[in-house]
């Protein structure tokens, strides 16, 4: 995990991922607590941003009538009612592009792509919001699947367990190859247009609570406890090969 990332303001795009009401405020229908949380850092980063002149893109979940996602999920974010806006506190501006998804993609079936690579051409892009293991990790992935650099700061992304947190800066950071920032402090911005990144993998892994090992069976029990012993094995690993090929250089 990095501290700081200077990132170039004309190849580098913000995307919120679906800060609405249903998912932010204690009255939404699916709340995120973590997501509450996250809002006045994300807040503090957008208008950084806003004051650079980066580009700035909103998902917002959009869903109607039969809709066959409310099989799997409460209804939420039904177009046109409070719980499907975006949150005041990150109210887009003119000129700021909102795209309605209905699946957990932010790419999916939206104009985020075109935006992202043809009209803004940008190479990085930093993504927040929630939740962090669902909308977030789907998004991030279609855009490292695009070969964008994805920057995600820790703070800046919440999910409903500790282990979807962990699970999601884990992936970005190993399976995509981005960049995952310890808070939204440690993102600057430079004029600079290319700029090197480190490719740090996460040594973040789940630590079993007792709350969560107390809904467990034994045998859920036993596997948490090795998939975090296999998780730090892994990351103590990376970490003396990150070592060796620094001494090399």
């Amino acid at each position: 995990m990095e501290d700081q990332v200077a990132l170039p303001i004309e190849k580098t795009a913000l995307v919120v991922v679906d800060m609405q009401n249903d998912f932010v405020k204690p009255e939404g229908a699916l709340q995120v607590p973590a997501a509450l949380d996250a809002l006045p850092r994300i807040q503090g980063l957008l208008e950084r941003a806003r004051e650079r002149g980066l580009h700035i893109a909103y998902t917002q979940d959009t869903h109607r009538e039969h809709d066959p996602e409310w099989d799997n999920w409460p209804e939420h974010v039904r177009v046109g009612t409070w719980g499907w806006e975006i949150v005041d506190e990150l109210k887009p501006k003119p000129g700021e592009l909102v795209c309605r998804k209905t699946r957990y993609d932010g790419f999916y079936g939206t104009w985020l792509d075109h935006y992202v690579r043809q009209v803004w051409d940008v190479d990085y892009v930093m993504v927040v919001g929630t939740v962090s293991n669902i909308c977030v990790l789907h998004t991030a992935a279609s855009a490292g699947l695009r070969f964008l650099r994805v920057v995600m700061p820790a703070d800046g992304v919440g999910a409903l367990t500790d282990f979807g947190q962990a699970m999601t800066l884990r992936l970005v950071s190993w399976l995509y190859k981005g960049s995952v920032v310890r808070s939204t402090e440690g993102i600057q911005f430079t004029d600079v247009v290319t700029v090197e990144l480190p490719r740090r993998e996460v040594a973040w892994c789940w630590e079993p609570t007792a709350e969560a090992l107390a809904g467990m069976g034994p045998q859920e029990q036993r596997i948490a406890h090795l998939e975090a012993e296999l998780c730090e094995r892994d990351a103590i690993i990376q970490e003396l090969k990150q070592q060796v090929t620094e001494r090399r250089g």
